[in-house]
């Protein structure tokens, strides 16, 4: 493929001067040609959206800096997926929509320059902001027909500032992102959605702690899906493993299927490697191996709850070793992140709901090989629904053992409505049958596994 420099077409490093153009003109180049490499050389260079087409190579040489402007006027509707739903939402910074074969290799940086992105959702939720007030915001609302009670997950959707990710690939094929580093998302990292073949490795994301809505990488109803070697520090969730949410998600029927994830570092974030809580198009045959969690929320988390759908099955996570984590397991079919109030008395209900569609099942799940030490709050949490209880988890060879200094209250665990809060930190278990082989967790000050409701534990 013919390779294009960006510095040979016209870019000016330094960071001041926009390189749009010279981007837009190399797309422009490779598409007439079939396919072709967009090489960046040494030095920062700004850049505004940026798309890419089929047959495409982004190769950043070592020393390499895209940064991307923070103007949201720049970033105009299209119609793509925002958290768990098919609507209109600013333009990814690097959006790859119905392409196959396209890579991100190379030693450089992306940077999403998030920061102004960040304090404008900050101030929309410090003052409850329940609906559009800017023109974007305005402009998307129309677009979306919003009525305000779509489904959400916490990101912003009632004020409709639908913030971008820093690379989104929307209905592709046969993608690769190698080597490079990833910093300062305004939304989501990394978010492949409806994607098949999809290989990311040795990479490293990293956002601030408290950047909201940062998650590293997002694999959105996707299938055959392979990341390796990757490292993340991020503001929410590490890996995300999603599939729509909702009636719409469950009409789609678009799951997230067939994803191995191997020897990968994660440290901030609010879980590790995670599933949910957009599910209703179902998530299995999911394989996590020899994982390091180093002061992540929890280690691996599940999360759905009533209203969201889907079965998350055939699941298998083995040979991880974790340290200073909230707990090393959660599954919580509470989780009440964007609900709408006047839906809690349904959703949260701890008493038997009739079962419908939209009742998400989670079974034939294992956890293997486990090491978690210096664990903050609890042992772990396994809670299902009275009307759909998990089925078929097993956790064999554990040794955890809780933090003696620095402990926090165990309904820290996880985030949660509904349910009554116990003390104790050993394992949670309501609604679940669950199977325990060589468990052992220390320091708990009391029982290892807490029994409550509707709880089937058998023990070896």
């Amino acid at each position: 493929m013919t390779p294009y420099n960006i510095v040979d077409l016209g870019a000016v490093p330094g960071g001041r001067v926009d390189c749009s153009a010279v981007f837009a003109a190399i797309g422009a180049r490779i598409r007439g040609q079939g396919g072709g490499v967009i090489v960046v050389p040494p030095g920062e260079f700004l850049v505004g959206p940026m798309k890419l087409g089929d047959n495409t190579r982004l190769h950043l040489e070592k020393g390499a800096v895209l940064r991307f402007i923070d103007d949201p006027e720049l970033y105009g509707p299209v119609e793509t997926r925002w958290e768990g739903l098919i609507c209109h939402a600013m333009h990814p910074l690097i959006f790859v929509r119905n392409a196959r074969n396209v890579i991100l290799e190379g030693e450089g940086r992306i940077d999403g320059n998030g920061a102004s992105w960040w304090n404008v959702h900050r101030a929309e939720k410090s003052v409850g902001q329940r609906g559009p007030r800017t023109h974007i915001e305005k402009r998307l609302a129309e677009l979306n027909h919003y009525t305000g009670l779509e489904p959400s997950g916490g990101g912003g959707r009632e004020a409709q500032f639908l913030r971008p990710p820093l690379v989104q690939f929307l209905s592709c094929e046969s993608v690769r992102i190698e080597g490079l580093s990833f910093i300062d998302s305004p939304f989501w990292t990394i978010h492949p959605v409806f994607c098949k073949d999809v290989v990311i490795r040795d990479i490293s994301i990293k956002n601030p702690a408290d950047a909201p809505n940062t998650d590293g990488i997002d694999v959105d109803s996707c299938e055959e899906v392979k990341i390796s070697g990757v490292k993340i520090d991020v503001g929410d969730d590490c890996i995300a493993l999603k599939s729509g949410s909702g009636e719409q998600g469950l009409h789609e029927g678009k799951g997230t299927r067939n994803v191995m994830i191997s020897d990968c570092t994660f440290l901030s974030g609010h879980g590790g490697v995670v599933i949910g809580s957009e599910t209703a198009g179902g998530v299995e045959n999911i394989d996590v191996r020899n994982c390091t969690f180093l002061g992540s929320d929890r280690g691996i988390r599940i999360k759905s709850r009533r209203g969201r759908g889907g079965s998350i099955q055939n699941l298998s996570f083995g040979n991880l070793l974790m340290e200073g984590v909230l707990a090393p397991l959660t599954i919580n079919m509470y989780y009440n992140c964007g609900s709408h109030p006047d839906e809690a008395g349904s959703l949260f209900s701890a008493e038997d709901q009739a079962v419908t569609k939209l009742t998400p099942q989670a079974r034939a799940i294992v956890v293997f090989n486990l090491t978690a030490t210096k664990c903050r709050a609890s042992a772990g949490f396994v809670v299902g629904l009275p009307e759909a209880p998990i089925e078929g988890l097993r956790l064999e060879n554990w040794q955890v053992s809780l933090a003696e200094e620095g402990a926090v209250p165990v309904n820290r665990v996880e985030m949660y409505q509904g349910l009554e809060e116990v003390r104790d930190r050993g394992i949670r278990v309501e609604y679940a049958q669950v199977a325990l082989f060589k468990v052992k967790i220390e320091h708990c000050g009391g029982p290892a596994v807490v029994a409550g409701k509707g709880a089937r534990v058998s023990l070896a």
